[in-house]
């Protein structure tokens, strides 16, 4: 198979159809509209949600929780993936963002201790789990706090 050869499944691609064209198109005169009401006028329908009338669904369900303001968003990193780096490396926030491993580094990044750490490493976070600092200082590393 080569790309230019790369086909849609077959019927996984229909073409638009052309409403109002004609009678002989299938879909002329009411245009799949069917005859008078609020949905067969232009800009006819009702607006999300509604109900015709009834108390709509979301307003009838109570409302429940709410967002704290001052939640803390926290990246955690297992140990096991701290292998991937050279040994004697200085493992900081930025480096594990430029490498890969985490996406952003949000309100801090805390270092859990799942897994096993083989090589000497320097891992800079904003928290460590006391299992992390152990193994991070038993594979002779150094865990220092932001």
């Amino acid at each position: 198979m080569k790309l230019h050869e790369l086909k849609p499944k077959a019927g996984s691609r229909t073409r638009a159809r052309r409403v109002g064209r004609g009678m002989s198109s299938g879909s002329g005169k009411t245009s799949g509209r069917g005859h008078k009401g609020q949905k067969s006028r232009s800009g006819g329908g009702v607006r999300l949600g509604f109900e015709g009338g009834q108390m709509p669904l979301y307003r009838r369900l109570p409302k429940r929780g709410f967002t704290n303001i001052f939640k803390k968003e926290i990246v955690a990193v297992n140990v096991d993936t701290l292998n991937r780096f050279e040994e004697g490396t200085e493992v900081t926030p930025d480096l594990l963002v430029e490498s890969g491993v985490i996406k952003g580094i949000k309100d801090g990044v805390k270092v859990l201790g799942n897994g096993s750490l083989e090589k000497s490493l320097t891992v800079k976070a904003h928290s460590f789990s006391q299992q992390a600092r152990e193994k991070i200082e038993a594979a002779g590393g150094r865990a220092e706090v932001i």
